[in-house]
């Protein structure tokens, strides 16, 4: 990969950060290049299956997720693959939360993903 080129995913749904990552309706493929974006893609996921997007996501030579809520576990599996995650970006578009990211803006609460046993995260 080039040196200044950076690819973020964030999952979508709706235009908007989907709240929580396994659930998203699709992903949003941002490419960087010395910090401007260069384009905006959008990817529709492979059915869930715990565990599947992480590795699904990084095919695309992905060097950063922005996500709301996710578990510890996904977590765990970008980190594996040298994928930084950045957890509890607010609900807003692709582009403004790359554009957040990019100008060190980028407002992040705590993770609300917490698993019951359900797989919900509470919601």
């Amino acid at each position: 990969m080039e040196k200044n080129k950076r690819l973020i995913a964030l999952p979508m749904e709706d235009g908007l950060l989907c709240a929580h990552f396994g659930h998203c309706r699709s992903f949003a493929i941002v490419e960087l290049q010395d910090n401007t974006i260069v384009s905006i893609k959008e990817v529709v996921p492979p059915e869930h299956v715990p565990g599947l997007y992480p590795r699904w996501v990084a095919e695309f030579g992905v060097t950063d997720v922005i996500a709301g809520g996710m578990g510890e576990k996904a977590i765990q599996l970008f980190n594996a693959q040298n994928i930084n995650v950045f957890v509890g970006a607010p609900q807003k578009s692709a582009e403004e939360l790359v554009k957040d990211f990019i100008g060190n803006k980028l407002e992040l609460s705590a993770n609300y993903c917490r698993h019951d046993k359900n797989h919900s995260c509470g919601q």
